[in-house]
């Protein structure tokens, strides 16, 4: 009889684990942006939503996209020639942001940091040029002439889970590629679900 129990008990150890582990099978979130754009030194402040699949009980894949609103800074535009100051104008830039990769968590429990590394892109939009000729050189020439550009993400964060709902924080940078290389602190923040 005694081993008819342990056996019982193994079995039903091993189907509510396995049933736990499928439960968390999913994961959507909300999350509240800040991106420092280091060409223009603005903080943007957007929202955006994120989606995972657990591929393995300690590795998620998730997919990402968030949309900075428009902040405006003094745009300084110069000579070609001599390097002068011709004007400063004030302009507007907003940023969408799409990411993907795989989420490292080999923790569990209530609080589970963990480590990603994403891919994807980064696309600024910015209010028109005021000076339109030729001469003039501006100083986010850069993102003006290329706006779209691949990123690389890596960063690290915690979640706090009870049952399943939590909330998640992500810190990183979000480097993208434009006449070289830019790092950009990027920061996260909101309400996970899991199912």
């Amino acid at each position: 009889m005694g081993k008819v129990a342990l056996t019982v008990a193994a079995v039903l150890l091993c189907g509510s684990s396995s049933m736990l582990y499928a439960q968390d099978r999913f994961e959507v979130g909300l999350l509240l942006d800040y991106l420092r754009v280091s060409q223009t030194n603005t903080n943007n402040f957007g929202v955006g939503g994120r989606l995972g699949y657990r591929l393995h009980r300690n590795v998620m894949m998730e997919g990402e996209l968030a949309y900075g609103y428009g902040i405006n800074f003094q745009e300084v535009y110069r000579n070609v020639t001599n390097g002068d100051v011709t004007a400063i104008g004030r302009t507007s830039i907003g940023v969408t942001d799409g990411l993907f990769g795989p989420m490292l968590q080999p923790a569990h429990g209530h609080f589970r940091p963990f480590v990603t590394l994403k891919g994807g892109f980064i696309d600024f939009r910015l209010s028109p040029s005021l000076i339109p000729y030729s001469s003039v050189v501006s100083t986010a020439l850069g993102i003006r002439t290329s706006s779209l550009n691949a990123t690389l993400y890596p960063g690290a964060g915690a979640e706090a889970i009870l049952g399943p709902v939590g909330l998640r924080l992500e810190f990183g940078d979000a480097i993208y590629f434009n006449g070289g290389e830019h790092n950009n602190l990027r920061i996260t923040f909101g309400p996970i679900l899991r199912f």
